[in-house]
């Protein structure tokens, strides 16, 4: 439950301390004494959008900290924009903040009566008291599988039919490179070097032939001086085993070059081949936008994979529509339990709602839940749920925004909240003036559900009725009051006699007369 709500320069209120109790609490107050304000700073603290306007004018920071006891939440803003939530001290996301918030409280202000109107809220009603959460956990894993299925068949479909136009072009491209035989990725670079070669055969065959001259051939050669040095060497043990090194790496040079020059003939074919292979590759090279033959290469086998899946698509859609009945016939099994789970408490929930609204006063009250099939399913079902209410006798069944006044809507949600309320332990609901809209009796009987309600947890109201915060076990009166240089709120908790007090003032006004004391007096008694 709400320990105690300390404020530091939230909007009118500069500093302000509150220990909540047990039980039924009530805040009293004129219109415009804070009490929305203190609701707001509450709001925040539990996760709420933050507005840097609502930082006390002439302040940087403002502080809010409500302590649940397990839990201290602090919530900090500061004029720069930044902010930060900690909880017990350790620094939360929002998120995170709002998830745990959850958990704890549930502020229930006037413009949530617009819920009743919300296909989506009246679903999460039912499904609240039908306590159907494994077969809900059971139904959104499914749901995903589903929608993920039939989104890999729509991409399959769409990539068939993109691929299946481009299919006589991309063969086109793979045939070409197919027909290239590109099996080297060395191969323009051997080329380069033949071509070459062929193209230069006399200048080839003219420095060979010097080169043997200048090894082997002239009288000066490599081969002679090398002799003449072995000669002079030749007492040398060390320096002649290496000149004879020199010799049989020499004379393997010499072969070589020998080789390279009776090797080497003028061949116009060949060339013409060389040429024409080069060309071949070149070309590709430029349709293409790569620089090497192996980027061609990994072209090639990329267009042969594509024509191979296009050739399997037929089949791999065939298999991904199997596998999208499955999931729907799976997800419809899901479905269905989770409607018999809904069904199950429809008839419970009616007449309980019935029942109560006839205690607040609308006595021919006659209340239906519809529960229709969706066209399609949802993330939450194939459910639409749809409160129906009528507010008298021999009057048809309607939705219940479209029917409802705002006094009967003020009281159905009401009712709604502490139904919802017996079955989850959700510790700590705020009220914010519900009772907008009705009075006298019915308000007596608003406020005994609120008692009611907060014998198994804490329920506090903000209320303008006399009938409703003299049922408080706790009253706590809200006011503003001027100093020298601005307004500020402030908030006291009430002892009896000015419970009386205020009670009286609610009824007559601010000039309380002894007829609205007695009539306070009397009301606190019951």
């Amino acid at each position: 439950m709400l320990q105690h709500l300390h404020i530091q320069n939230y909007a009118l209120i500069s500093h302000l301390d509150i220990d909540f109790h047990e039980g039924f609490s009530a805040l009293t107050g004129e219109t415009g004494a804070g009490k929305s304000i203190i609701l707001g700073a509450l709001a925040l603290v539990m996760g709420g959008r933050a507005d840097l306007k609502t930082i006390t004018e002439g302040e940087e920071r403002c502080i809010i900290e409500a302590d649940f006891g397990e839990y201290l939440i602090r919530r900090e803003l500061n004029r720069n924009g930044r902010s930060r939530s900690l909880v017990n001290d350790e620094v939360v996301t929002q998120t995170e903040l709002k998830a745990l918030a959850n958990k704890l409280i549930d502020i229930h202000s006037q413009h949530e009566n617009l819920l009743l109107a919300d296909d989506s809220f009246q679903l999460g009603v039912i499904d609240a008291l039908a306590h159907n959460e494994a077969e809900r956990e059971t139904y959104s894993a499914r749901y995903t599988a589903y929608r993920a299925a039939e989104q890999a068949l729509r991409d399959l479909e769409a990539l068939a039919a993109k691929t299946g136009k481009d299919q006589d072009y991309i063969a086109f491209q793979f045939g070409q490179l197919e027909e290239a035989q590109l099996n080297d990725a060395d191969e323009l670079e051997n080329l380069e070097e033949e071509e070459y070669r062929l193209s230069h055969v006399e200048q080839l065959k003219a420095q060979l032939q010097t080169a043997l001259q200048a090894l082997d051939e002239d009288e000066r050669s490599a081969m002679s001086m090398l002799r003449i040095a072995q000669s002079a060497l030749q007492d040398e043990e060390s320096l002649n085993s290496r000149l004879q090194s020199v010799e049989i790496e020499l004379k393997d040079i010499i072969s070589e070059t020998n080789h390279l020059a009776e090797n080497t003939e003028y061949d116009p074919e060949r060339l013409q081949i060389v040429q024409e292979r080069l060309d071949l590759i070149n070309t590709l090279l430029r349709k293409h936008g790569v620089q090497t033959v192996a980027e061609l290469m990994a072209l090639r086998d990329e267009l042969g994979a594509q024509l191979g899946k296009i050739a399997s698509f037929d089949e791999d859609i065939a298999n991904a529509k199997k596998e999208v009945a499955a999931c729907r016939s799976s997800l419809e099994t899901a479905a269905q339990a989770l409607t018999q789970s809904r069904k199950a408490v429809r008839e419970q929930i009616s007449i309980q709602l019935t029942l109560d609204l006839s205690k607040l006063g609308i006595a021919h009250a006659n209340v239906d839940i519809a529960i229709t099939p969706l066209e399609d399913f949802s993330e939450s079902g194939n459910d639409n749920i749809q409160f129906l209410f009528a507010a008298n006798l021999n009057q048809s069944l309607r939705p219940v925004s479209d029917v409802a006044s705002g006094g009967e809507i003020a009281r159905f949600m009401l009712c709604v909240k502490a139904l919802i309320a017996s079955t989850n332990g959700l510790p700590t609901i705020i009220f914010d003036e519900i009772d907008t809209g009705v009075s006298g009796e019915i308000a007596t009987q608003m406020g005994h559900i609120m008692r009611e309600m907060a014998t198994s947890r804490q329920i506090i109201a903000i209320t303008h009725l006399p009938q409703i915060a003299a049922q408080a076990e706790t009253q706590f009166r809200v006011y503003k009051q001027d100093t020298d240089t601005r307004t500020e709120t402030h908030i006291v908790q009430l002892d009896t006699e000015e419970r009386i007090r205020d009670i009286a003032a609610m009824l007559s006004g601010k000039a309380i007369t002894d007829a609205a004391l007695t009539t306070a007096k009397e009301l606190l008694r019951k």
